[in-house]
């Protein structure tokens, strides 16, 4: 059901006037979107925000700019919830994070925040799923030293793979949130999974064949 296909024809059903498709196409794409931002969130943050209340809020803001949008549908309708999902989610860095920030430097503090929760929430999975036996022990250090790696890779090689692997979207969609064409971004994706290997295989023993 939530294939291109039905989302197309939503979109379609909302352009004709149909109100309630919006509601249908938003709940189609909920929890892509609740994942989204469980992975993209600061770790701090995990227990003063709550993802469905900042979705609630994306609902209203995708709802008030929803015939703007129609006007002119540059992106799919996933990509454009999900960017509104993005500014969300930065307003939410910026309300909890800002003191800890001079403000002369805030921007580019809220945005090295986000990618910080990004490698950290890419090591966690990484080192959960990929630890052996005898590093799981050790995981809290496993997990450092597998950010420390991730922040080592090219910042486009790794939302490459963030958007790929853990937020699971389509070569199409990653190719539209990094504004590449297909080809480029499924180039991108194939160098980017090298270097991932790459990286990794500088921590002792992590890759290493059992």
């Amino acid at each position: 059901m939530s294939g291109s296909g039905f989302n197309e024809e939503l979109v379609e059903r909302l352009q004709s006037g149909e109100e309630h498709a919006f509601v249908e196409l938003f709940s189609i794409h909920r929890q892509r979107l609740k994942r989204m931002l469980e992975f993209r969130m600061d770790r701090r943050l995990r227990g003063r925000e709550d993802a469905s209340d900042i979705l609630q809020e994306v609902y209203i803001d995708a709802h008030q700019r929803m015939r703007h949008y129609l006007r002119r549908p540059q992106l799919s309708f996933y990509v454009w919830l999900r960017q509104l999902t993005t500014q969300r989610l930065i307003d939410v860095h910026r309300r909890h994070l800002k003191a800890e920030m001079r403000d002369i430097k805030q921007e580019v503090g809220i945005n090295r925040q986000m990618l910080a929760a990004t490698s950290a929430s890419m090591a966690l999975q990484l080192a959960s799923v990929l630890a052996s036996p005898s590093q799981i022990a050790m995981h809290a250090e496993l997990v450092l030293q597998i950010e420390k790696a991730l922040e080592g890779m090219d910042e486009i090689d790794r939302e490459v793979i963030a958007l790929r692997h853990f937020e699971e979207l389509r070569n199409s969609e990653v190719a539209e949130v990094l504004g590449l064409k297909d080809a480029a971004a499924s180039n991108r994706y194939m160098r980017a999974l090298t270097r991932l290997r790459e990286v990794l295989q500088e921590i002792p023993g992590f890759l290493d064949e059992s």
